[in-house]
Parts: structure tokens; sequence; C-alpha cells
């Protein structure tokens, strides 16, 4: 990719209204998840699917190959059927995930501007709006000159993370001058995050009682993917088990799961659906499942396992199939969010409640950049 040269500095003027020149330095956080169509149609869906799915990240199948499977197949059946599921988790505020995203960043923004006052936050998405090209502009435009990339993984994959890691490099490639970069490849083995989940799963118990089983069901990836190196299995497997200590269960009161899958090659297994059949038929009356690979709750958590799921697990046999919510904007996910970040952002003045630059650095640097203007000749 070339660098942007669409707009050179040929004036004084010019040169005191750059960004880097006339605004003080400060530092971001650019947050990130998966995405979803603007509207619950076959129409909305097909540029997000075609998006998400043309992602080599997140398919890596010969692109010749891939490019008929999607264009011929997958986007003119699958497209309505997902319209279809959507709609039944679409709300009057919209997309659940970036109803609750924005919620979310809300508040983490709010959190961050009291605490942090020099540290501008972005919400993005790595398919559909707001873009993470968007997110990374408006920060430039606020001079961020130090970034902390968090995408809302907490497991690392490459079908995720490496996604948004690959964005963010390829807008970098199209600047002459990109911030300094930090980015978080996961969360998992955050205290804080462990003990949030078992501490919502433990509130829903509390409310609802104790279930027969609790099942714990992560997004699945490709076996392939994790024979190639992807670490994503090794930690969802570590992130239940740290849950699961922190409740106090038992191995046999508790399992893993993985859903989602998507066409004929093997995934990661235990498969989600199969396994709420085989607990219906083995005489699971009562099931609680949880999803601690999703941050938010979106299309995969509220249509396909407290819909599709529960139908499933009732019609093998099961009585009562209750799903426990993600974190989303709770209060809890701000505070630890916000910790992650502090974490992270050790040594970078803003992060530590310095100002990086003060009014009078600003005035002396538009001093410099006249006498530099005026010494290159700049009308």
């Amino acid at each position: 990719m070339a660098v942007s040269t669409k707009k050179l500095v040929n004036t004084r003027q010019e040169a005191l209204e750059v960004t880097a020149h006339c605004k003080p330095a400060r530092a971001g956080i650019l947050m990130v998840n998966l995405g979803t169509p603007e509207a619950p149609t076959a129409k909305a869906l097909r540029p997000y699917l075609k998006q998400f799915l043309g992602d080599r990240r997140v398919v890596e199948v010969p692109r010749p190959i891939w490019w008929l499977i999607l264009n011929g197949i997958i986007l003119p059946f699958r497209a309505p059927k997902s319209a279809k599921a959507y709609a039944e988790v679409w709300t009057d505020e919209g997309s659940p995930l970036m109803v609750n995203n924005q919620r979310l960043a809300g508040k983490f923004a709010d959190r961050i501007a009291s605490d942090l006052p020099d540290v501008s936050v972005a919400l993005a998405m790595s398919y559909g709006q707001p873009s993470i090209k968007a997110g990374l502009d408006r920060l430039k435009a606020e001079n961020v000159q130090r970034l902390i990339v968090l995408p809302l993984y907490p497991q690392y994959s490459a079908t995720t993370t490496a996604s948004v890691f690959d964005q963010v490099t390829t807008w970098m490639q199209g600047q002459r001058w990109f911030p300094e970069l930090r980015f978080i490849n996961d969360f998992y083995r955050e205290e804080s995050w462990q003990q949030a989940v078992a501490d919502s799963i433990r509130r829903h118990q509390a409310e609802h009682g104790k279930p027969d089983k609790l099942l714990f069901s992560f997004h699945g990836i490709p076996k392939r993917n994790l024979q190639a190196g992807d670490p994503y299995h090794c930690q969802c497997k570590f992130s239940a088990r740290k849950i699961a200590e922190r409740l106090g269960l038992e191995e046999s009161d508790w399992h893993v799961s993985f859903q989602s899958r998507l066409g004929r090659a093997e995934w990661l297994k235990p498969y989600t659906d199969q396994t709420l059949e085989e607990m219906g038929h083995a005489g699971v009356k009562k099931l609680q499942v949880v999803c601690p690979g999703f941050s938010i709750d979106c299309l995969e958590t509220l249509e396909e396992i407290a819909m599709e799921g529960k139908e499933e697990f009732v019609e093998a046999g099961g009585e009562d199939l209750q799903y426990i919510p993600c974190l989303n904007d709770s209060d809890v996910h701000v505070d630890l969010l916000t910790a992650l970040c502090r974490k992270h952002g050790q040594g970078w003045p803003e992060f530590e409640g310095r100002t990086a630059e003060s009014e009078d650095h600003v005035r002396t640097r538009l001093e410099q950049t006249e006498k530099a203007a005026e010494a290159l000749s700049l009308s």
C-alpha cells in the first residue's frame, strides 16, 4: 500500500493547521468487536457476510475456490437464513451487539475521561460500521500519538484477534506518521475477568437455582487451525477451568463445547448442538449455558444458544435451558477493561494521569512551525 500523499502542506496556514502542530498529543484506546449487519435483512446481510467471510483470517481456503463457494452458494442461500435469525434477536434500538457495544464504549469512555482525561476512546468493528479505519482516523484527528488496541476477545484466535491487527497495520501502511502501538492479544488470564464471569454465573444461580450441569460454550474454529498453531482451544479450556475453580465446581459439574461451525471440515469438538442433544438424552433436566468467549451478547449467544439451543435441548428430553448473559455493559466489565488498559499503558504519561503536552508546549510548537514554514518558503 502506498503512503498517502493526497494532501500536501503548501502554505504557512496549512502548516499551522496540521493536527500534530496545533493540538496537544494524546493517547487513545481503540475498542474493537466483530461487527453486525445494519439491518436484519438479506440485502444488508450480503455485504456484511461478504466482508466477514471474505477475510483470509476467517476462512483459510484458496481464494479462487472460496470465491466461487462464497459468491455462488453461501451468499445467495445463507444471507436470507441469517436475516431470519437476526430478526429473532433484533431490538427497537437495533442489533444487540451494536447496542450493547455502544453502551459499554460510552461507559468506558466516561470512566477513562474521568480518570485519564488525556486518553481518547473510539469504538470500531472488524466488519461493518463503524470501521477500524474510521476509528483510527478519528483518533488521529485528535492527535493520538500513543495507541492501545483492545479487541474484545478474551481468548486469542487468528480468526478474530489477528484480523484486527491486520486491519490496524493496513491502515498504518497508508500513514506517513502513525502512533506508537500496543496491542492487547487476550485477557483470559486476567483474574479480574475470570472473577467477573464467575460472579455473573453465581448471581444467576442465586436467582434461578443451580443446574444439573453448567456448559461453557465457546465459538468454534476449524480443527486445522489448532493443528497449525492457533492457541484458541487451549485458552478456552484454561478459561473454563479457572472459572469453574472459582465457583468451586467438581469436574463432573461442568462441560466445554464449541458452537457455530461452518462447512464440512472438522471443527473443534465437542460441538455444542450435539452436546445439548446428548445431555438431554442422558437425563440432564436443568442446564445452564455461559459463553465466556463473547464479551457482548450477539446472534451466536441470543439466537443460537438461548433460542435454538434451548429447543434442541428440550426436544432431546431436557426440561430447562437457561442462558447466562455476557458481561455486556456491566460496571464490572467497565472496571476490568479500565484496569487492563491502565496495565498496558504503563510508562505512557497519559495513563499515569500526567499531561504529555501543556498549552505552552503547543504555543511554542506553533511558533516553531511558523519559523519552519518561512524557512521552507511556504506562502
